[in-house]
This record gives C-alpha cells, sequence and structure tokens, in this order.
C-alpha cells in the first residue's frame, strides 16, 4: 500500500486541504489488469460509508500482504475533506458546500464534444477503442482549470479515478434500508454485488440527470454508444455504481463488517481478488427503474409519523405518512399510489408544506429528466 495526497485549491490565506488516497495492488499501467475505484462519504455526513471505507483499507492490506489483489485499487476514504469541516451551531453540513450551496454530489464536469472528437479515432479493436476514449477523456479533463476549493476537489477525485474499469461510490440516506443505483448497462456486472449486499432495491438509469460521480463516468460512455453506428466496438470504459449504506444513524461495526464483505465477495466473483466466492445468494428484489420510483412530498405542515418502516414492502394505498397539525388536531395521511419497497425516507419530526418525505420504488416510468434529490 502507499499513500498519495492531493492539496486542493486553498480557498482562503492561511488554509489548506487534501485529499488522501490509499493504493494497493499492481501499480502503473498493466494490460489486463483491472483498475478498482472506491470512495465514501462524498456526503461528508454519510459516516455510515466512511466505516465502510476504513474496513475495506484493513481488508485491503491483509490482502495485498498476502498476493491476493489481481487487481489495481484505490480507496478514499474520505471523499470530502471540505464538507467534513462544515459545522454551523453545533450542526453537521456535509451535503451541500456552505461556500456556495452547490451539492458535493452534483454538477461534475461532463464530457461533452467527445463524439467530434472521435473522428478517424476508432476502429475495429474494442479494447484499443476503449483506450482512445480514455486518452480523449483525460486531455478533455486537462482542459477543465478549477477555480475554486470544491472544483478542485472534483478535478482531484476525477483524477483519481477516471481510468477505473469498476467504480464503487459509498453514500447513506438519512434513514433507509441498504439500495443501490446502477445503470441498465452496467446492472448485469453489478447484479452479483446486489444479492452480496442484500441490497433490497437496485435502481437502475442510464443518465439521471444530475451530473453525480457515478454518472460523470458512466454517461460518456453510454451516449458515446448511442452515437455509433455498432455500438459493440466501443464497450463501457466504466461501469459504476452508488451504494446506499442504509441510513446516517446506521453506524455499527456489525453492518458495515456486512458490508466490506460483500464487496470483496464482488470483487473476488469478477477475478479482482484472488480465491473462491462465496455463493451468490438470492436477488432479494429484481431491479427497478429510478424513473419509477414514487417521490412523496408534504401536502400541509405539522409533526410528522411515519406508518411504515423503511423495507417494507408497500401496497397502492397503504398509508406511510400521517402530517399532524398541533393547532387545529387536522390529520392528514400520505399514501402511496405505487406497490414496491419504502426504500428511504427523510429523518424529519415536523414538516413544512412541499417538504420532501421518502420514496418507494416502482415498476412503471412515471418521471423523467433530473431522477435524483437536491
Amino acid at each position: 500500500m502507499h499513500t498519495r495526497s492531493t492539496f486542493l485549491i486553498p480557498p482562503a490565506i492561511g488554509t489548506r486541504r487534501e485529499l488522501t488516497s490509499f493504493h494497493f495492488g499492481p501499480q502503473g499501467p498493466a494490460d489486463g489488469v483491472e483498475k478498482i475505484y472506491i470512495q465514501a462519504s462524498l456526503h461528508a455526513d454519510e459516516i455510515p460509508a466512511m466505516l465502510v471505507a476504513v474496513l475495506l483499507k484493513r481488508r485491503f492490506a491483509e490482502l495485498e500482504a498476502a498476493g491476493a489483489l489481481n487487481a489495481q485499487v484505490v480507496l478514499v476514504p474520505v471523499a470530502n475533506p471540505i464538507g467534513l469541516a462544515q459545522h454551523v451551531l453545533g450542526q453537521f453540513v456535509g451535503r451541500f458546500d456552505l461556500a456556495s450551496g452547490r451539492n458535493f454530489n452534483r454538477q461534475f464536469p461532463a464530457f461533452d464534444g467527445l463524439a467530434g472528437t472521435l473522428e478517424g479515432t476508432l476502429g475495429t479493436n474494442p479494447r484499443q477503442n476503449v483506450a482512445a476514449v480514455r486518452r480523449l477523456m483525460r486531455e478533455a479533463l486537462a482542459e477543465h482549470k478549477p477555480r475554486t476549493e470544491f472544483d478542485s476537489l472534483q478535478r482531484a477525485l476525477l483524477d483519481l479515478s477516471l481510468d477505473a474499469d469498476v467504480v464503487i461510490d459509498l453514500h447513506c440516506s438519512l434513514e433507509a434500508t441498504l439500495h443501490l443505483y446502477t445503470t441498465d448497462t452496467a446492472w448485469p456486472q453489478f447484479e452479483p454485488l446486489a444479492r452480496y449486499l442484500g441490497a433490497q432495491a437496485s435502481l437502475l438509469a442510464n443518465d439521471s440527470g444530475g451530473q453525480s460521480f457515478d454518472d460523470a463516468h458512466s454517461v460518456p460512455w453510454w451516449t458515446l454508444q448511442q452515437q455509433l453506428a455498432d455500438p459493440s466496438l466501443l464497450p463501457p470504459g466504466t461501469i459504476a455504481t452508488t451504494i446506499e449504506c442504509r441510513g446516517q444513524h446506521d453506524v455499527s461495526y456489525e453492518e458495515a463488517t456486512r458490508d466490506a464483505g460483500a464487496i470483496i465477495e464482488f470483487l473476488r466473483e469478477r477475478g479482482a481478488v484472488r480465491g473462491e466466492p462465496k455463493p451468490l445468494p438470492p436477488l432479494l428484489h429484481e431491479p427497478t427503474p429510478l424513473a419509477g420510483s414514487e417521490q412523496f412530498y408534504a401536502p400541509a405542515s405539522g409533526i410528522l409519523v411515519h406508518r411504515a418502516a423503511t423495507g417494507e414492502r408497500i401496497r397502492a394505498g397503504d398509508a406511510l405518512f400521517d402530517i399532524v397539525d398541533p393547532l387545529t388536531d387536522e390529520t392528514t395521511t400520505v399514501r402511496s399510489r405505487t406497490d414496491g419497497v419504502f426504500y428511504m425516507r427523510r429523518a424529519i419530526r415536523f414538516v413544512t408544506a412541499g417538504a420532501p418525505l421518502g420514496r418507494v420504488t416502482g415498476t412503471r416510468p412515471s418521471r423523467s429528466g433530473i431522477l435524483l434529490s437536491a
């Protein structure tokens, strides 16, 4: 293992933050050697993800010492040192940059215009075509000049991950059951991961519309494939997934150990780690389109009473929330219009009108455009 520090643009005189990455396994370009990139807590207040990364770091060190790594592994346990330092009156603010209001996991640099530069570059060898596109992406990233500390964090994360074959972004929700996001294209490769994790929901979208970190890696490849007469000439150079490690309060060695072990088994199953993988567990729930998830919002202000537990199987008509007006005693019940899994809810007990409440998976696409929350 070796450790690398990348310094971010100092926001003010006398301050400087660094991004720390840990590198395991074979180093440098090597034909046929996969690169695995894993990061945690890009939303800095999502600590369950960070604990999983700590346990992964220990496992990768053991595997490397035993000569059991077939892949390069880059691990970033603290993907957001900026947000980690943001505390306001005792409250941890890790999702948004206080200096700009930007979400740390939105609007990553896009690689627009790659198709135009590919003219005459692609040949008949898919592996060589992937290498050519990666070179072009590197050149495009080099042209992206960060102006702020926020920009330099996004640039540093992409510098570490852009040429990875597999990208795993560890997050958590506010209150949630374990679930993951990936693309329709990558699902066949990530299905074993969903099985090992025991994911209660797997949500698929080739483009979620928010330019999140996982989309920054998968959308360019998918977009280019759509523009080719023969998409088989350009297989995806990177597959990416976001794993939501339950809710913010779910910080325990037991759950983190299970999650880290599941990721190791997934890597073993795809040959990145040597050894015989454990038998694949059953898939708890079939994947559903992210565009099919029903989003719930508060129709009124009041005390929020949860009527269903995360992970519960929901039927259309089931009560999910009551909103109680403490002055009039009026109770408004929010019911599902969808059959699916209640996979996340907000950790709030008093709501204002229009506040987001939670989500249930659904099999029929009902939304388009930006499919992610703010």
